[in-house]
């Protein structure tokens, strides 16, 4: 049985992303117990054993064992990186009917182990199969969040980083709506540092809006252009989900753009998509709604349409 005030994470599916977190959860030294389950039982074995043997340098002690869903049943957070992954020239919405029907086994099971705690989705189309999740486990919407667009405003923060020449934490900045082909720039909340990004491009000239407009292109075809290279994107993925999974542990009440319910704000209803939300012990504790302009509301709006589509066909 878990000790008492121990974090107890399970990750499912071992794959390069899992793996990529499981890593950096490690070395950022965030969670007591940490599970790996696989339908590969010995890959899972080892990466356990190798993820062990680099413990002693590790900021704090971590367990860590290949397991099964029995133990979900005493975890805090459950994080699914499991699933077909996205291949070159394949959207994340082809994905769909695939994964569906792999996640509807996963919870089938989990839930059979008493889990009560938070699910952290980041398998593609994230944004559907965290609706997914939320329809089969039977959970409260706060406590099923997906890692929505998290990546892509990190994405976004680097790249804007670069071309004003400043420290990415200090880029205010989001990516909102479908993680994937639809989703949108807020640029009428974008800072740097305490200046609007309107100010920034009126102060000097050798800024455009041309020329961020061309940024947020390579922001939302970056999956693309890596996958072209290197066959998958797992690292920013894998630290993406660290950073939530900080947040939830830690109770940080910080505000990220993950893949959240929607019930009501932005004037849609039953639907997960990524807005910023403040994040915290309990899950998400608030949706956050941003004052879009014209052009953003009718951006988000047309990126809920392509969502609920979508689900339309696979779901029914």
């Amino acid at each position: 049985m878990k000790q008492q005030n121990i974090n107890r994470v399970v990750l499912i599916g071992t794959g390069a992303v899992g793996c990529s977190y499981a890593y950096s959860l490690i070395n950022q030294g965030i969670t007591e117990e940490l599970v790996l389950i696989d339908v590969n039982k010995e890959r899972a074995e080892g990466e356990a054993m190798d993820l062990n043997h680099g413990i002693p340098f590790a900021p704090a002690p971590t367990k860590v064992w290949a397991g099964d869903y029995s133990d979900c049943g005493e975890a805090d957070l459950i994080v699914i990186t499991a699933g077909l992954p996205q291949k070159p020239g394949e959207t994340r919405l082809d994905l769909v009917a695939k994964n569906t029907a792999i996640f509807k086994s996963i919870v089938k099971e989990i839930t059979a182990s008493g889990f009560d705690g938070i699910y952290l989705i980041a398998t593609n189309p994230v944004d559907i199969l965290t609706y997914v999740v939320w329809k089969e486990s039977g959970l409260p919407k706060e406590r099923v969040i997906g890692s929505g667009t998290t990546l892509d405003s990190a994405r976004f923060r680097y790249m804007l980083g670069e071309y004003f020449d400043v420290d990415t934490r200090n880029i205010h900045a989001a990516i909102i709506g479908e993680h994937g082909d639809t989703e949108l720039p807020v640029w009428s909340s974008t800072t740097i540092g305490l200046e609007s990004i309107e100010t920034k491009l009126a102060k000097n000239d050798k800024y455009s809006q041309k020329d961020l407009d061309e940024l947020f292109i390579n922001v939302r075809d970056a999956a693309y252009h890596i996958i072209e290279r290197k066959g998958a994107t797992y690292y920013g993925i894998g630290m993406s989900l660290v950073r939530i999974t900080k947040a939830i542990l830690g109770n940080e009440n910080s505000i990220l753009p993950v893949s959240a319910y929607l019930d009501g704000e932005y004037g849609h209803k039953d639907i997960y998509i990524g807005v910023p939300a403040i994040i915290n012990r309990q899950g998400i504790r608030e949706v956050l709604e941003l004052e879009l302009n014209k052009k953003e509301t009718e951006q988000f709006n047309h990126s809920v349409e392509v969502l609920q589509q979508t689900m339309r066909s696979a779901l029914n």
